[in-house]
């Protein structure tokens, strides 16, 4: 398998052409040193999870940083937060950019370093695994049970790893490495329950109550324990929509995986055919389309403002984009076979959001796309067409 171009690869070559470091974040596994590497063949690479160099750039960070003076990669820096410190004198002495090019996949640490060391010095981009279009690139069409199952982490494809083996050696090390670093987990096995209970309420509302009730732990361990997923990027919630369309609405949010294929692992599915008849199959594909609408607005350099809509009369919108006045209200379907009711909610929404600009979609698995009273049926392939 050749090296994929990534799509975040424009807006990451502008951002070292405007700032003197660029910082790249995402969970592991995700391609991030790769991707530095192939956009920056020429620069050194320093990975400060290796003890020797861990070791000298935390006794002796000027010295470190002397022996790197053209500039850098620095990976995983989140484990030297206070090596951002130094990085901001040696900056502001030069007026290089593009000079170094960091790389972290824990949130909290890096982000409060960066805002207390970097703050106006660095561009900041997120790389999440392979989107659909990048996979298209060169790995075949695969279909939407194969998309679901095998997820986007580079590895299983380049190195051809069972999707299995690859998500069961990630959890481990993602407990023993992470979980342990961020936080005191005293019962890993406990916390691993903890994530397969986050798979199954997937697209579900978060209930912190009932999450602590079937794991015999506090309320608040339970909200701990979910920062910690999304400070490690495996997990993302979508918030409610607060504008007043004439109806209470629901206040909780809703949690989504990073990754489908890590995802499934979660829920016990061991083979792709699996997922043809699975009770979550529609939870599943809701979301991959999320995500992929989520991919698509980081590799444009964007902050995402995804939201859901759900009042107490059961009218619900899966995903609202909302750009300046302009409101993209989207509905996923899991069904191969259109059905006028996919279009009840959306055409309720125009009655309601008199104030913007709307654009309506629905989202399916059918190949027949067509447009109905100003709203558009696509398939889910053709994603890109709503931005």
């Amino acid at each position: 398998m050749k090296l994929l171009k990534r799509a975040l690869s424009k807006e990451f070559m502008l951002s070292a052409k405007s700032y003197p470091i660029v910082t790249l974040t995402g969970p592991r596994q995700s391609g991030k040193t790769t991707f530095a590497k192939m956009n920056f063949p020429k620069k050194i690479y320093k990975n400060l999870e290796l003890p020797d160099i861990h070791q000298f750039a935390k006794t002796d960070p000027q010295g470190f940083l002397d022996e790197i003076k053209e500039g850098a990669i620095l990976d995983e820096i989140q484990r030297i937060p206070e090596l951002l410190s130094y990085l901001q004198v040696y900056v502001d002495s030069h007026t290089k950019k593009g000079q170094f090019i960091l790389t972290g996949s824990h949130q909290l640490a890096l982000h409060e370093g960066i805002s207390q060391s970097l703050a106006g010095r660095t561009g900041i981009l997120h790389l999440l695994p392979f989107s659909l279009n990048e996979l298209q690139q060169d790995c075949g069409n695969f279909s939407l049970n194969e998309q679901l199952f095998n997820g986007g982490y580079p590895r299983i494809y380049k190195d051809k790893i069972e999707p299995h083996r690859f998500y069961r050696d990630y959890v481990q090390t993602y407990l023993e490495r992470d979980v342990r670093q961020i936080i005191n987990v005293k019962d890993l096995e406990q916390f691993q329950r903890f994530l397969h209970l986050c798979a199954a309420r997937t697209g579900h509302l978060i209930d912190y109550t009932s999450i602590a009730n079937d794991l015999g732990i506090s309320r608040f361990a339970v909200k701990e324990w979910i920062s910690v997923l999304k400070a490690s990027y495996l997990v993302f919630s979508l918030q409610p929509y607060f504008e007043n369309f004439g109806k209470r609405i629901i206040k909780s949010s809703k949690l989504y995986f990073t990754d489908v294929g890590l995802l499934c692992y979660l829920l016990g599915i061991r083979e792709h055919h699996q997922l043809t008849y699975h009770p979550l199959r529609g939870q599943l594909f809701e979301n991959l389309i999320i995500l992929e609408l989520l991919k698509a607005q980081l590799n444009m350099g964007h902050e995402p403002h995804f939201y859901f809509y759900r009042d107490n009369h059961q009218n619900e919108i899966d995903v609202l984009l909302q750009q300046a006045n302009e409101l993209i209200a989207i509905e996923i379907k899991s069904a191969q076979t259109f059905h006028p009711s996919f279009l009840k909610t959306l055409r309720e929404l125009k009655t309601m959001a008199t104030r913007h600009k709307l654009r309506r979609f629905v989202v399916y698995t059918g190949t027949h796309q067509q447009k109905i009273d100003d709203i558009y049926v696509l398939n889910y392939k053709n994603l890109a067409d709503i931005f």
